[in-house]
């Protein structure tokens, strides 16, 4: 049975793709950065306000699968990119409209600025969930962590770029200037979107990919089943189910560090706050470094091993398990050098381990019942935005419940660390669980087709 070939993807509309996700980062990072700022500084706002927001905002992610199935329905990713950013875009300006409406009535501005942040939920989950699809479907396979590399860096280009740029206009501060700002972001980055996607799918154009033991006519029209019995049906699979849970517990330990880091740092060093804006520029850059090398070996290398995502994917978690060991011991030993160590390996580590992760998904998401990979990365996407939700509010939980028990915050702080290096030595079971399962389902789909 021959498989029809696939066009893949060059690397300049890889980089075209990658525009489109700076332009989602670039709206997402002026709605839950600055505008967090503003409504706590300028408005005198309970931070729980934004801090809600923000929840809100991945909680409605829930829907990444049902956004999946939309896409493996058309068949195509780019209407889903176009009018997910759409809706992405009138919600970034939602939002800043509503901290205006706030300065004059709460009640109003909190019930806009609810309405804006599920709109931006809602246009993350249609636009990155249908992106992810294109490119698991037409990357090739031993580029897939050097295009998620790729992405993901212009997606931090676009974090950086405008907060940068914004920043420099919004001076000197005015609500008028925020919403001009923001407006202009938005309109900016659904120009810069449509123009990246244009051409990238042709309309009339199939990419088939026939399965061991589905028939062609099945997997020409897989069928025409609900989201519930396409969701039902993917979540059969075992291989879904583990990574998913893999997912999950990864980006719950990636998150849940983000926002007690930096007061470890201060409560056990005695970190001032540039000097712990310094270490998160460390961390960061140890990110990059780390998505930089595993992009490089895995599309360069010529040994099966080192090219594995999904050994990079194991090996990352548990080497990240190994520097939140350094983050814990750091407080006892007294070195900052050995801490600022940690700290950049831990970035090293994580950025390794993300990047291996994403990939994997990439390649996962097209094996399995046909035409479902929307479904299947649309519940990975989900399984992602819940541990973001989740990471900040348990991380910072944790530590408070820790401070009463232990009346220390600095071995608070490490008892965390140290629950959170647990979570990567179990999520590196889990990966390792999914590689097992994927193993023994390409030895049946081997024996399905002799």
């Amino acid at each position: 049975m021959s498989t029809p070939e696939t066009t893949y993807l060059t690397w300049p509309q890889i980089a075209r793709l990658g525009l489109v996700q700076a332009s989602l980062g670039s709206i997402v990072v002026l709605t839950t950065s600055l505008l967090n700022r503003v409504m706590v500084i300028e408005l005198a706002l309970p931070a729980i306000l934004p801090g809600a927001l923000v929840t809100i905002h991945y909680f409605i992610q829930l829907i990444r699968p049902r956004m999946g199935f939309g896409s493996d329905q058309t068949r195509r990713a780019s209407p889903w990119i176009r009018g997910g950013i759409l809706v992405l875009a009138s919600g970034g300006v939602l939002a800043a409209a509503s901290t205006i409406l706030l300065s004059s009535s709460v009640v109003l501005g909190i019930a806009l600025a609810t309405l804006a942040f599920l709109m931006i939920g809602i246009g993350v989950s249609s636009s990155g969930t249908a992106l992810l699809v294109l490119l698991a479907k037409r990357v090739e396979p031993k580029k897939k962590a050097a295009a998620a590399t790729c992405v993901w860096l212009m997606m931090i280009f676009g974090f950086a770029f405008t907060a940068s740029v914004s920043g420099k206009f919004l001076t000197p501060f005015s609500f008028e200037r925020l919403l001009i700002v923001s407006s202009t972001v938005s309109v900016i980055a659904v120009i810069v979107t449509f123009l990246a996607i244009w051409g990238m799918e042709s309309p009339v154009a199939k990419t088939v990919q026939l399965i061991p033991g589905v028939d062609e006519a099945e997997s020409e029209n897989p069928s025409k089943a609900s989201f519930r019995e396409a969701f039902a049906e993917v979540w059969k699979e075992s291989r879904v189910r583990s990574f998913t849970w893999f997912v999950f517990v990864s980006m719950l330990a990636y998150s849940s560090q983000d926002l007690i880091l930096e007061p470890f740092a201060a409560v056990a060093f005695g970190f001032s706050p540039a000097e712990t804006t310094t270490l998160s520029g460390l961390q960061n850059g140890g990110v990059l470094i780390g998505m930089l090398f595993l992009a490089f070996i895995t599309s360069q290398a010529k040994s099966q091993t080192l090219t594995s995502l999904s050994t990079w994917t194991i090996g990352g978690c548990l080497a990240s398990a190994l520097a939140m060991l350094g983050l814990v011991l750091s407080g006892p030993i007294a070195n900052v050098i050995f801490f600022q160590v940690a700290v950049f390996l831990l970035g090293i580590f994580n950025g390794a381990f993300s990047i291996a992760a994403i990939g994997s998904m990439m390649q996962f998401a097209s094996i399995g019942s046909a035409r479902r990979e929307g479904v299947r990365m649309g519940i990975w996407g989900a399984s992602q935005a819940m541990a973001f939700g989740l990471g900040g509010i348990i991380g910072t939980g944790l530590s408070d419940i820790a401070r009463i028990i232990l009346g220390d915050p600095a071995s608070a702080y490490a008892f965390v660390f140290l629950l959170e290096g647990v979570l990567f030595v179990v999520a590196a079971y889990l990966s390792y669980q999914t590689r097992m399962q994927k193993q023994t389902s390409n030895i049946s789909s081997h024996l399905v087709g002799v």
